[in-house]
Formats: C-alpha cells, structure tokens, sequence
C-alpha cells in the first residue's frame, strides 16, 4: 500500500477501503469486545436502512479505479471478486477466501499459472449470468489510461500487461488471461507470485459485462454482482444510495450478510459532527456507522467516561507502521553509526502520546506490524526502552565522531494527521535534544511534503513516513520499501533507503515463489528481523483505530484485514 500521507487514495486506504483510512483486527480492549458487542447473529435481522456516514466521498466508484484492500467496504457490496477478505472478527478475518470463484485459485508448480473456476448460478442484477469472459473484461479494462487509479500489480505481474493500454485501443485483449469456457479464467505471470489470491480481492477483479460498458460514465450506474445496486450516485459519490440486487443469492455468497433493505452514505461532513451525530444517536443516526472516520484524542477521553457510548466503540488493528525513515545518501545519515544512535534515543512513550496515547497508537520496534498474517517476529536491535536511552546514544554519535553532538532537520508534514504531524516531530525533537542532537524542524504542506520525500533527487536525510499494506502479508509491507529494483528514479520512489542488496532482493523472490502462505509469512518475518539491523528507518507505532456506531446498530465484525467495522455484516434494528 502507498503511504496515505503522500497518496491521497490510501488509506484515509484510501476513503473507500481502506486502506487509506482503516485499521484493522478485533482487539477487544476495556471498551468493546468486537465478538461480542452487539449480540451477534442472534440478534441481526433483515431489514430497515443503514446509514453511513463519512468525510470523503466514495469517489470513482468504478471498479477499474478503486484502490482498496479486500474489496473495500462500501465497493464490496456492489462488486464481487474472484476471491475476497474473510468476514471474521480479529485473526481469522486476515485470511482470503473464495468469493465468486469455487477456491482461492490453483497454481501451477512454480506459481505463475494461476486458474480459477467461477460459481455456477452467478447473476448480475439484471439477471444475465455472470461470465469468466466478463472478469477478463473488467480486468482489461483497468489497463485504459482514462480509467487508472487502481492497483498497478497487474501491470507488473501479467505477461504482457507493462505495454497493454486497454480494450479501447486494443481490442485484441491480454493474451495472458484466458477462458476458455465460461466458468474457467487463467491468469498467466511473467513471474512466480504465491500471493495472488490477495491480489484477486482486488476490485479490478470485478466482472463487468462488456455491452454494459460506458467508459467513465460507468461509475455512475456499475452493473452489480453483489448483494446491492447503485440506485444513486450524486456528486461523483458524496452520496449513494444502494438498494437489494434480488438476483444476488446469499446461496452463492458465505460472506455478505446483507441484512438491510437499504444502505445510505452521505459524504463530506465534518469528522467532529460524524462523531457528533454517533454519539447522539438520534433518529436515522441510530442505525448509522462511519467507515473513515476515528475517534480523536479529546473525543475519546469523553467517549471512555460515559459506558454507554464507550460500549458503541468498535476498536481495530490495520496493517500499518509509522515510522522514521533515513537516507543514507545525505550526511550524517551515510554513518550507520548516527542512524543507531537516533534509534536508541527515541522516546516511544513521548511519541506514542502525541499521537494521541496509548488507546490510538501502540509502540513498534518493527517495521512489520505486529499481527500473524505479516510474519511478525519481535525484535528491538537498538532497545530504547520506554523513554530512550540517551547515554547509548551518545556513545555511538561519540563513536561516529560526533563528540559533542550535531545538528539535524527533521522534515514532516504539516498536516494534523497524528502520524507525520508537527506533533511526532516535537516529541522527537525533544528525546533527541537529551542526547545531544539539535533537530530542526522543517514543516510542509501536505503536497509539498510528498513531493519532497517521494523524488530521489529531494528526499531529505530525515523524516517522517508511514506505509500500510494493500493486503495483509510482509510483502506488500517490505517488497515496496526495501527492493532495490523498486528504486523509481523519474516517479514516485518509497525506497527511501535506497537499499540495493542482491541477498535481499533474492530472497523477496524466493519467499514470492512460495503459495504456503503460513510458510511465506514465517519467511517475510525473517528478512524483516535482517533489514532491521542495517536502521534505515525507525519504528515509531502501530495506529489503533476506534470508531462509534449508532445505538441501533446490530453484529459487529471487526477484522485483522481491515481494522474497521464491516458493513457487509451489520445489521439495524
């Protein structure tokens, strides 16, 4: 996943999954038990309208053009995958399982031949059958320059896809996807990726009837092969009305619930009024949920003191690091001497609190985060402690010929975002103040600040970053950052370590050739334990992500896939 701070469409996952803005497992802490809260199933019925209510709109409700993880959350109503996340509260909802294809997809012997066969009975919601020449379709249709924005593995792994443009200007198709009957599609890559099956819940992966297609004009009425259809689309999503597709058969889908008649998301309102009008619960706003926006600090210390609110809080884990990255092209950060000595000084406590305390963030001395599916392996190389360890620190700078300390700038964003804002880069500045180092802060405008740390030609020694993952594996976490054959030299480059190591990248391919994915993980958490000793980045913490849910709102799942409530599976009193 990109960094939601540098690429508007994740996370804040990117408002429709995400991952630009979710979090993700059922953590179940003092205030909320996601298995519980709720009652479960025994008290979910069908029927009434569910209201959503969001800050950014669902915008480019195309599938060609979403970006999301698992499908998304309001997406995954209306498009269905070959294959998409488990809906299950914490761990178990991490893992990916058949959507519309029978399996997660069988691959040939070294992965790179991946073949999926389609559920008999799959209908659109005008009722015509659901086709694997249709997923072909919707997938090549992602290729058109007009309609860009989703994930780019498809152009990277399908042979043949780096030079495809497109159906428009290329009628001919992707030779690398085949179907050679209605129920059968194959998918043939120029590489081995054991993880396909995550990238098939990807949206792209939605069929779309080609006698349906009206380009960019799509968005606005998707043909549906989910449990609901767009019935409105108002201001490129900042309102969308969704009704029950009854060709969609609950027979052909283990995983939507699709308990209400109606779902209604309203876009474009003020984090503090959503939060506001949950907390309330009044009228419609009792059958109501948010899908991108968390509690903040103030907020939450108000919702904790009253226990009936504090029971509507819906707690979650994504996949997701903040953390402090190094170029070591730029001096004194070329010394692995001073990276150490910054990591051993950090004051975890100090950041963690201005990121809004322990209930919002917890600490990381990993860069993977700390759930099962990454292959998480503790590990701390430079043990800081709880508040940093000033002493340690000076010895090394003393060591990198910094006796009496140095002066460096601190490049962050000036966006109140808690994770790359002016708070962090305080509480850093002022942990590293006991250890000799002057930091200077260098504040910029959001735009600014991507634009800076993205080119290879302005990334500063010194700054703030986050990443959080397109699904849940170390591979979409490490592969970006640390492969060296990642480095974009004329884009956008998040190789901000510039790491180039054969042993490195050989090994990526290896553990990409692996389709146990249990044995994979094992492997991602290895190599993340071997690239943290070289400190080109520090991590600071791992967000939490707390949501309120109207008072009338029935069967929370909350999963390790997303962090957020899943609106497939609630339903209103």
């Amino acid at each position: 996943m990109r960094q939601p701070s540098l690429i508007a469409r994740r996370v804040a996952v990117a408002s429709v999954s995400l991952v630009v803005a979710a979090g993700a497992a059922a953590c179940g802490p003092e205030d909320n038990d996601a298995k519980s809260s709720g009652g479960g199933d025994s008290q979910a019925k069908k029927g009434g309208t569910l209201s959503v209510l969001n800050s950014n709109p669902q915008s480019d409700f195309d599938p060609a053009r979403l970006y999301t993880s698992g499908g998304g959350n309001v997406p995954s109503l209306v498009f269905r995958t070959l294959t998409t996340r488990n809906r299950e509260n914490g761990a178990a909802g991490s893992e990916v399982v058949p959507d519309l294809a029978t399996d997660t997809g069988r691959p040939s012997k070294n992965a790179t031949v991946w073949t999926y066969t389609l559920k008999k009975g799959l209908k659109y919601e005008d009722g015509s059958p659901i086709t694997s020449a249709d997923i072909k379709y919707g997938i090549e249709r992602s290729f058109a320059a007009e309609l860009s924005g989703g994930a780019p593995y498809l152009r990277d792994w399908l042979i043949g896809g780096a030079d495809y443009q497109g159906p428009y200007k290329d009628k001919k198709g992707l030779d690398s996807i085949e179907t050679p009957d209605d129920l059968t599609i194959v998918f043939h890559l120029n590489k081995p990726e054991g993880e396909f099956p995550y990238l098939a819940t990807q949206t792209q992966f939605t069929p779309v009837p080609k006698a349906k297609d009206t380009g960019t004009k799509y968005e606005q009425h998707p043909v549906s092969s989910g449990p609901y259809k767009v019935v409105k689309n108002e201001n490129d999503g900042e309102r969308l009305l969704l009704e029950r597709n009854t060709h969609w058969s609950a027979s052909t889908d283990a995983e939507r619930k699709a308990y209400p008649d109606k779902i209604d998301v309203r876009s474009g309102l003020d984090s503090s009024v959503i939060n506001q009008r949950l907390s309330s619960s009044q009228g419609p706003d009792a059958v109501a949920v948010t899908t991108d926006t968390n509690l903040g600090p103030a907020e939450l210390a108000k919702v904790t003191g009253d226990k009936e609110l504090a029971s509507r809080v819906g707690t979650g884990h994504f996949g997701y690091t903040n953390y402090i990255a190094f170029n070591p092209k730029v001096k004194p950060f070329d010394n692995p001497k001073v990276r150490q000595a910054i990591s051993y000084a950090i004051d975890r406590s100090s950041v963690v609190n201005a990121a809004g305390g322990s209930s919002l963030a917890e600490p990381a001395t990993t860069y993977l985060p700390n759930q099962k599916s990454f292959g998480y392996t503790p590990y701390d190389h430079f043990p800081a402690g709880a508040s940093g360890n000033a002493a340690k620190a000076k010895e090394l700078l003393k060591e990198a010929g910094y006796k009496n300390g140095l002066t460096v700038t601190l490049t962050h964003s000036n966006s109140k975002d808690f994770e790359t804002s002016p708070e962090i880069a305080t509480a850093i500045q002022d942990a590293l103040k006991k250890a000799g180092i002057t930091v200077k802060l260098q504040g910029l405008e959001s735009n600014d600040y991507s634009d800076k740390v993205q080119s290879v030609t302005t990334e500063p020694g010194f700054f703030l970053a986050h990443w959080g993952a397109d699904w849940p594996s170390g591979g979409p976490f490490l592969a970006p950052i640390f492969d060296g054959r990642q480095i974009v030299k004329d884009g956008a480059n998040f190789n901000t370590g510039f790491l180039n190591d054969k042993s490195v990248n050989d090994e990526i391919d290896a553990i990409n050739k692996l389709t146990d994915l249990d044995e994979a993980a094992k492997r991602w958490g290895a190599l993340d334990k071997k690239i943290g000793e070289q400190a080109l980045t520090v991590p600071l913490f791992h967000p939490v992500y707390k949501r309120l849910y109207g008072k009338d709102v029935k069967n929370i799942v909350i999963s390790d896939w997303t962090g957020v409530l899943d609106i497939s599976q609630v339903a209103v009193k």
